[in-house]
């Protein structure tokens, strides 16, 4: 898997992007505030992530996908390693990320790879997007937040 910085001007994955976050109106208000980084496989796109800067040493990955048929291949936990690598060099000493209540899979692989919950936005996916969104037979409600040091 080779990952890159998408070019300005470049087509981000807007079909990979909406996998992680549904609202493809949040997805382009942040897209362009950040950086977009795609990840290839024998050249097509299997994964994104995007980062944004929430201050002068903290950094967020604001949104981080997989497409589907590469799912569970250990292409999320290269990309999220990738991203904390990014982050390093740039010379952040914080990186967080936000997941939904109901994305169990993500909160154990966040913590896997070193994350901590450090807060719950209570309400955020109700306050912030017009359709109810469920996973694993849960309600998507409150932004778990997740950083750690680098």
């Amino acid at each position: 898997m080779n990952v890159r910085l998408l070019k300005a001007g470049g087509k981000p994955p807007m079909e990979l992007l909406l996998l992680a976050d549904p609202s493809q109106s949040m997805v382009e208000a942040y897209i362009d505030k950040g950086e977009c980084f795609v990840a290839e496989e024998d050249d097509q796109v299997v994964g994104v992530y995007v980062l944004m800067s929430s201050g002068s040493e903290t950094v967020e990955i604001i949104n981080l996908a997989v497409a589907e048929e590469h799912q569970g291949k250990g292409f999320g936990r290269a990309l999220l390693m990738d991203a904390i690598q990014q982050a390093k060099r740039q010379g952040y000493k914080t990186i967080e990320i936000g997941t939904g209540n109901s994305s169990i899979g993500q909160l154990a692989l966040y913590q896997k790879c070193g994350f901590r919950i450090t807060s719950i936005d209570r309400d955020f996916f109700i306050r912030h997007y017009e359709e109810k969104i469920y996973e694993n037979g849960i309600q998507c409600m409150d932004m778990v937040r997740l950083s750690q040091a680098l």
